[in-house]
């Protein structure tokens, strides 16, 4: 027989440390978890003085979403199996192709098998680990259900990940054909326009209104191009600047919240957002105010979803419900605190929570496909009409010098 050190989990979330003797390490594991202990490490006693492990390089990136789904769903299902979290770790921090996540997994196992707890040890990782990351795996290993909590999170990043595809998807065809037609119409403008600027000019002809703007314009990019890039590069700069200010945030949301057509799609986007992360936590056990304090944390760069909530976690913590802090601040729609009220009233507010942000979901996949039917015929029709404009401009002093010479 061997002696093994190991360190365990109860129930109640205590992590606790001890040795025991076992023909092998199987056997070690089985036998702790036949006591009801949740196995974080096992090691024999020579393994653990010589194991040091490989800190990984490269650095504490950001994984990619991918990568992070597939990770909550290996530790899930790895701990379903019954093997020990420090292995698991080890095992999907090894084999893991994102140099960001191996690095941060590297880390994180070391940070476990001197028996510091998961959530604390995804903690010191907030570019591969956010609040939700640690807020839920705190709340699983408090009530012992980290693989399940691991699966939500999968299911969570994985929606996430997909609504953010098809809208990328959505914009991919448009952005191609105004980066196509844009380029055609600078040709146009820097090379062909002067050579009739010339002509027109050889001719002393008096040129229409329209011609002579296109003319100036062409002559812009002709000769002060690299001063027109300097001026758009200053102002995107002092718009950064401005925008980091809280009146610059301000500015910034009203106007992208204020779009035609946009504005609401965003706006539906944030709250779908906002209620599929506040299921999450209320369903792995996060009370209401930390999963406030979690949102808080996930809308950081949105000063009126932050401001709502900072809102919202002052009521809640003054005793008030949830729907009542919500419908308060007049963000939210009439139909998301209402059916909050009655999911309150029917004790099944994670449900009702879920069915609000699946209604949203559908939403923002109208809005896609909507929007791919209807953005070709849009933008044809629009890039059609700005040729014509600029063509009819070159064409009105040659039908001018055509009347002249009859």
């Amino acid at each position: 027989m061997a002696r093994y050190e190991y360190t365990v989990q109860d129930s109640k979330g205590e992590t606790s440390s001890g040795d025991l003797e076992a023909d092998n390490e199987n056997e070690a594991i089985n036998s702790l978890q036949a006591k009801g202990y949740f196995v974080l490490s096992v090691a024999a006693d020579k393994a653990s003085t010589t194991s040091g492990g490989k800190a990984g390089g490269g650095g504490g990136g950001r994984p990619a979403l991918r990568d992070l789904v597939f990770f909550a769903e290996q530790l899930s299902t790895l701990l379903n199996g019954g093997v020990p979290l420090v292995r698991a770790l080890s095992l999907l921090g090894e084999n893991s192709t994102s140099k960001p996540l191996q690095y941060a997994l590297a880390q994180v196992t070391k940070d476990v098998s001197s028996g510091t707890a998961l959530y604390r040890a995804l903690e010191r990782h907030p570019k591969a680990f956010d609040n939700m990351w640690v807020s839920l795996v705190q709340a699983g290993e408090m009530g012992g259900q980290l693989p399940k909590v691991l699966k939500q999170i999968g299911a969570y990043i994985h929606s996430q990940d997909e609504i953010q595809g098809k809208i990328i998807t959505a914009m991919a065809y448009p952005g191609v054909l105004m980066t196509v037609s844009g380029g055609v119409l600078f040709f146009f403008i820097v090379k062909i326009v002067p050579v009739f600027a010339e002509i027109f000019k050889s001719f002393g002809v008096k040129l229409p209104p329209l011609t002579a703007a296109i003319i100036v314009v062409s002559n812009l990019l002709v000769h002060h191009l690299p001063g027109l890039i300097v001026l758009l590069v200053a102002a995107w700069f002092a718009w950064k600047a401005y925008a980091s200010t809280e009146s610059g945030q301000e500015t910034k949301w009203a106007l992208l919240f204020g779009m035609p057509l946009f504005g609401d799609f965003l706006k539906n986007m944030m709250i779908e957002r906002m209620l599929t992360t506040l299921s999450t936590l209320i369903e792995s056990g996060v009370s209401i105010l930390n999963a406030i304090s979690v949102l808080e944390g996930v809308f950081a760069n949105n000063i009126v979803f932050k401001r709502v909530l900072a809102s919202v976690k002052a009521d809640v913590a003054g005793g008030k419900s949830i729907s009542q802090s919500f419908k308060q601040t007049g963000a939210l729609p009439s139909l998301v605190t209402e059916m909050m009220f009655m999911g309150e009233e029917s004790g099944k507010l994670p449900d009702m929570l879920v069915t609000l942000s699946s209604f949203y979901k559908e939403q923002i996949d109208q809005f896609t496909r909507r929007f791919n039917a209807i953005i070709e015929p849009i933008m044809v029709v629009g890039i059609g009409a700005l040729v014509g404009v600029i063509v009819l401009a070159v064409f009105l002093p040659i039908f001018k010098l055509s009347s002249l010479g009859k």
